[in-house]
């Protein structure tokens, strides 16, 4: 995949050539091009911002030198997508991460001072915003979206299970995470994971994900999809938690059917 980010600062994305992403550009598996759209600007100042029409505070970037970087660009090899690091645009999640992550080609520009000229959103095919706050230019957004594209990328980390459980993959946040040692003043490992019962560990960790997801971020567990094999989970979490009860709608229908064999009937509760 390739990566074109279009700035008047290049130097800032210098942590890009760290770590994963720069093994990841050593290997062929991302390309990452900075173009500084100052340089399309063609007064002898290259000037690339002006005062807004209508008077107001700040400097707009003005439309001709980023209208012209974008022409300038190399046709893509494969399929092609246009964003403007804006933060009037699309809330970035993880889906759209993994959406972006099926293109060849990504364009990102980055705003700076007060804002864009209007026209300049008509390049774009999508805007998109990292968090509701205000940055004083998009090119801290741009590398949060090429690292968190750049990693779904085949090849970029070690193995593909490398991210599978990561927060936010299936819309839960991560399960807690321990190493060496098992005791560290006086706070220990949970003894399951020190048991070597891998089925059991799978449970407990898809139990502490939807716990924390639950307890941390109520907003993510709301459009949680759960799997049937969740619902003893969620039952056994409503005994230990329960305001979560309040949610159970959103799993009943995953009751397992009881078997007309069995005599003794099996009731949920704590």
């Amino acid at each position: 995949m390739k990566f074109t980010v279009l700035t008047i600062f290049p130097e800032m994305f210098a942590p890009l050539q760290e770590s994963i992403l720069k093994r990841a550009q050593n290997t062929g598996k991302i390309k990452i091009e900075l173009v500084d759209f100052r340089t399309f600007a063609q007064d002898k100042h290259k000037c690339v911002d002006d005062v807004p029409y209508g008077g107001g505070k700040g400097m707009v970037l003005k439309p001709e030198p980023i209208f012209r970087a974008v022409r300038s660009l190399a046709p893509p090899e494969g399929k092609r997508k246009i964003i403007l690091l804006s933060p009037q645009g699309k809330l970035f999640r993880q889906e759209i991460a993994s959406e972006l992550a099926l293109y060849n080609d990504l364009v990102l520009i980055c705003g700076h001072y007060e804002g864009f000229d209007e026209r300049i959103r008509s390049l774009a095919d999508e805007e998109i915003s990292i968090g509701d706050y205000v940055l004083t230019g998009g090119e801290l957004a741009a590398m949060v979206v090429i690292d968190a594209v750049a990693r779904l990328i085949p090849g970029v980390l070690g193995k593909p299970e490398s991210f599978i459980n990561d927060s936010h993959s299936e819309g839960l946040l991560e399960y807690p995470q321990y190493t060496r040692p098992a005791e560290f003043e006086g706070m220990k490992v949970p003894p399951i994971l020190l048991s070597g019962h891998h089925a059991k560990i799978e449970l407990w960790r898809r139990k502490e994900a939807l716990r924390r997801t639950f307890l941390r971020r109520p907003d993510l567990f709301e459009r949680v999809a759960f799997k049937p094999e969740d619902y003893h989970l969620l039952e056994e979490l409503v005994c230990e938690h329960p305001e979560m009860a309040a949610y159970r709608d959103k799993w009943e229908h995953l009751k397992p059917k009881l078997k007309r064999r069995k005599t003794r009937r099996v009731e949920d509760g704590c």
